[in-house]
Parts: C-alpha cells; sequence; structure tokens
C-alpha cells in the first residue's frame, strides 16, 4: 500500500507558478522572539506533552483529555482510523476526496463505500446521499470540511445531521478540519457536535507551519486514551524541539496568522472573476479555503497541467488524484501578485487548448 498522489505531489518538478499548493506561504519562525533555549535541546522526549495539549485544549474550548498529539493531519486521520475501525468493517467515504484517507481505510481493511458530493451541487454534503449508502454494518463516515478538492463548507446543521445518522447504527463521524480554520466568517469546530465527532487538524495548511507536523486529534477521553495507546505501535511520541515551537507559535497566533486572511480572500476574489470570463470551466464561487475544484470542458486535465509546466512555468493538480479526470485542483495559497499571474497563464493555457 502507498500514497501515489503524495509521491506525486512531493517530488513533481517544480514551476514558478504553482497552482497546485494547498497550503499558505511558510511562517518563518525566526521572526518570533525564541532562542535555542526555548526549545530544551536536552535529548528528552515528553510523552503527551501537556503544555501543547492544554494550548490546543484552550483554542477548542474542550479538556485536554479529549486532546491526542499526532504528526500531522494526515497521521492524525490514520491513527484516528485505526482506533474506529477494524479489518472488515465497513466505512463511508465521500467522493472526491483527499486521497490519502481513502488509503488509510483501505490499509486497515475497511470495506470502503463511497457516497457522492456532486459538482452540480456545488460539492455539498448531501445527508440523503449518505443515509442510502448507510447499513447497520456502517462504523465510520469520513468527510473533509473544508472539502479537500473544492473548498466547499459543511454547515453545523448538515453535520449533525450526519451525527444522527452515525449515532443510529452505533459509528463515528470523522471530520478532517484541517482547512477549517480558513472558513469564512469562522465556524465552531464540530467536536462540540457530540461524542460521535472526532476531528483532526494541524498548523498545516492554514498557517503555513507543515514543517512542524503539529497535527492533533479531538475525541471523547476514553477513545483518545486508546488512540494514545495505539500511538505506541507508530511514532511513539513526537519530537520534542517541534513541540515546543508549536508551543511558541500558538503563543503569537495573531502573528502567525498575519495578512493570511485578507490575502487569501483578495485571491478568491480574483479566482471567481477569472472563472467569470471562461465559458469553457464550470466552478461555483469560491467563498472559503484555500483550494477550488473547476471542472473544464476539454476533458482529462492532466494535458492542461502538461501543457502549463511545458510552455508557461505553472501548473495545476489533474482532476485524476481525486477520481475526477475533468477536473483541477487550484490552490490559492499564495502571494497575490503571483496567484494573479498564475491565472494568466491557466487562461493561456486554456486558449491554447481550445
Amino acid at each position: 500500500m502507498q500514497s501515489d498522489y503524495m509521491h506525486w505531489a512531493k517530488f513533481k518538478r517544480p514551476v514558478r507558478y504553482a497552482l497546485t499548493g494547498s497550503e499558505v506561504p511558510h511562517f518563518r519562525m525566526d521572526s518570533l522572539p525564541l532562542d535555542l533555549a526555548d526549545l530544551d535541546l536536552n535529548g528528552a522526549s515528553h510523552p503527551r506533552y501537556l503544555p501543547l495539549r492544554a494550548r490546543i485544549a484552550e483554542r477548542y474550548d474542550v479538556s485536554v483529555d479529549y486532546v491526542v498529539s499526532a504528526d500531522g493531519t494526515s497521521m492524525a486521520n490514520f491513527l484516528a482510523m485505526a482506533a474506529l475501525i477494524a479489518p472488515g468493517d465497513e466505512v463511508l467515504i465521500e467522493h472526491p476526496t483527499y486521497e490519502p484517507i481513502l488509503g488509510a481505510a483501505s490499509f486497515l481493511g475497511a470495506n470502503i463505500k463511497r457516497f457522492h458530493r456532486k459538482p452540480s451541487e456545488a460539492f455539498r454534503v448531501d445527508v440523503a446521499t449518505v443515509e442510502r449508502v448507510l447499513t447497520p454494518e456502517t462504523r465510520l463516515i469520513a468527510i473533509t470540511n473544508l472539502h479537500n478538492p473544492s473548498g466547499m463548507l459543511a454547515e453545523k446543521a448538515e453535520l449533525r445531521a450526519l451525527g444522527h445518522l452515525a449515532s443510529s447504527v452505533g459509528a463515528r463521524v470523522l471530520v478532517d478540519e484541517v482547512y477549517l480554520d480558513a472558513a469564512v466568517p469562522p465556524r465552531r469546530s464540530a467536536a462540540h457536535l457530540g461524542a460521535e465527532f472526532v476531528i483532526t487538524n494541524s498548523l498545516t495548511k492554514v498557517y503555513g507551519l507543515s514543517g512542524l507536523r503539529c497535527g492533533w486529534i479531538l475525541a471523547e477521553p476514553k477513545l483518545a486514551e486508546r488512540m494514545w495507546r495505539l500511538n505506541d505501535l507508530f511514532g511513539v511520541n513526537q519530537a520534542h524541539p517541534a513541540e515546543r515551537l508549536a508551543c511558541i507559535a500558538f503563543e503569537h497566533f495573531d502573528e502567525v496568522v498575519g495578512d493570511t486572511p485578507a490575502m487569501l480572500q483578495g485571491n478568491r476574489r480574483l479566482f471567481n472573476d477569472f472563472i467569470d470570463t471562461r465559458d469553457d470551466l464550470q466552478c461555483a464561487p469560491a467563498e472559503h479555503g484555500i483550494t477550488a475544484f473547476p471542472r473544464w470542458s476539454g476533458g482529462d486535465t492532466q494535458r492542461l497541467d502538461d501543457l502549463l509546466r511545458e510552455t508557461y512555468d505553472a501548473s495545476v493538480v489533474p482532476g485524476r488524484w481525486f477520481e475526477m479526470p475533468e477536473h483541477f485542483r487550484v490552490g490559492f495559497g499564495m502571494k497575490t501578485e503571483e496567484f494573479a499571474e498564475g491565472l494568466k497563464r491557466l487562461g493561456a493555457a486554456l486558449d491554447d487548448l481550445k
């Protein structure tokens, strides 16, 4: 088992105007007031490091025993699923979705069933569609919110309805919220909707701190304890200097966030204006988040990405990585002047392929 998408994402040829990005620009930790002593460089690890968990718990207004540390959101998703399902358990996963979620469930031996988030409905969660594939054997429903790849927001009423469905068969709802902090206006985590919800997030996508690998899971305490014990088989403990850096980031959160919301809002406006000029693209207006997932009338978008790379020093994420080849993912997480130039080059490539 492997993630072909992640291998592609890590090792694809770099280009100047990469609309493939799914995170904001990296934040320089050395811009904060810190020195080496702050990192506690004594070589020791600190199991279940309480100061970091306390900062995460405070941010969510939950008890610290709800918080499980993990190495980024992907590891958080894997650890959560490993604690929630056994081989042969039925798991419902949205389509399209982030490929490593599918890969993790497959690796764990799940019986995977899909429910569709339709482009004709702006990729919203249709609870009736989920209910049609739900069975008494369902143990887990997995979604991303904001949705990856489309950036669509699932509102509280939809999430609550998913929770009711899960409870009716004794299942849980796993919500990957790694993009939720880029919702406009901000939304409260689904962690507050009931014990059937298990939440994952990190300081990666929205905060530009992917190098810290600071991820977490929010789950009711008995389940959280099971995840801690299970992690003894995987990562044991997190790297302590990274934990200390994450604590410092939380202490200076306003500085870390900076003007990122304004940048994303401006880039979303540019993208929406761009879509309005194109009769070969279909996409709901971008209201939230860092990504959108337009449909191209020209067919398989691999050839669009190929042309962008060969001729325009730019790129998009072909929709084949999300099981929808006629779509492509665009990321907004770059400086506005670079994003505007990337859109200009995307338009030129689209014109070439008409």
